[in-house]
């Protein structure tokens, strides 16, 4: 005889006999590696890891988040052909810690190295320091390496960081560079945080949130994938998400409601 089963409580109600039970069937386990590797490896011995909560529910619309990459390697990535362009920053100083210069170096094709490349955005501001002063910064500066577009915000001369501002503007001005150019997608860019050449500062000269870099990209109109520095690969002691708006919830949360 079939019986029918619904949710009731902590178990399942017996349509048939009016009393709770539980199924007399379950779902098969689901198993992540062969053999006893599951048992060799454990998330909480390893310092480098994240945890990864599940992003926004809801009707999908496209065009409407900023995807994040947790845990992966962007050169590597640009390498395997998974972009056509990305975004990063670079400066008139010394670009040799940068990742413009480590992804000048691996692509093989390429003919700019970090000399060229500083010494091509040296000479761009010089020039627009003479015919356009009253630009406002920050630009952003291509460099074809053939199998993928840098997509440089220059870094605002006398300075040696970036703030949200110009992040904010330069990624406008990316935007516009993007739109209706489908060679130059899909398109990724740095989180602009921890970095080595080219510093981001919030307020009280400290680095503002990887929240905050979020919310300035998207808010610019940028709805590329964002890599996370190695260093948030070390946050698994709190949930992050693959997406960015973050679910409602969060704020819910903050908000302090349940």
């Amino acid at each position: 005889m079939n019986q029918t089963w619904y949710h009731g409580g902590a178990g399942l109600r017996d349509a048939r006999q009016g009393e709770f039970t539980m199924p007399t069937t379950t779902e098969p386990a689901i198993r992540l590696y062969d053999g006893d590797a599951e048992h060799l490896i454990t998330s909480d011995l390893a310092p480098d890891r994240v945890s990864l909560l599940p992003g926004a529910t809801g009707r999908i619309q496209p065009g409407e988040r900023l995807r994040i990459l947790w845990g992966q390697d962007l050169l590597r990535d640009v390498l395997d052909g998974r972009y056509r362009a990305v975004v990063c920053g670079v400066n008139t100083t010394d670009n040799s810690h940068g990742i413009i210069a480590q992804l000048c170096e691996l692509v093989t094709t390429s003919q700019w190295t970090a000399k060229s490349v500083t010494s091509y955005a040296r000479l761009f501001q010089e020039s627009v320091a003479v015919h356009a002063a009253s630009d406002r910064e920050p630009y952003v500066l291509k460099f074809d390496l053939d199998s993928v577009l840098i997509l440089a915000l220059l870094r605002p001369s006398g300075r040696d960081y970036f703030t949200l501002d110009d992040l904010g503007r330069g990624f406008q001005t990316v935007t516009k560079m993007l739109k209706d150019r489908d060679e130059r997608l899909p398109v990724a860019a740095v989180s602009f945080l921890n970095a080595r050449a080219n510093r981001l500062r919030g307020p009280g000269s400290t680095e503002p949130s990887f929240e905050g870099v979020l919310r300035t990209m998207y808010g610019s109109g940028f709805r590329g994938d964002v890599y996370a520095s190695p260093a948030m690969w070390r946050f698994g002691h709190v949930g992050v998400f693959p997406n960015y708006p973050f679910p409602a919830g969060l704020e819910r949360m903050r908000a302090g409601s349940s």
